[in-house]
């Protein structure tokens, strides 16, 4: 089965974050760096999506939200560089 890969706008109504609290939250290390898809496109797979969105649904802390952040970007091969 092929992995779905969602644009920014059906991010954005997934989860209710706006545009600027999604890159708030990327930054944060609350939420996956999205994929590139093209020189100017990013997406995120779907999977990710339902993952961080059944962790907030469970009430899980934000630190064991950035703990699954990591594990889905140690999943996928995504090196990230943690400020603070």
């Amino acid at each position: 089965m092929v992995e779905q890969i969602l644009r920014r706008p059906r991010v954005e109504e997934a989860s209710g974050y706006s545009r600027s609290t999604l890159y708030l939250r990327i930054t944060q290390g609350l939420w996956p760096k999205g994929v590139g898809i093209g020189s100017r496109a990013v997406g995120w797979p779907a999977s990710e999506v339902a993952a961080i969105n059944a962790a907030r649904i469970a009430g899980q802390s934000d630190d064991e939200i950035r703990a699954l952040v990591t594990q889905l970007h140690n999943a996928r091969g995504v090196t990230v560089a943690r400020t603070a």
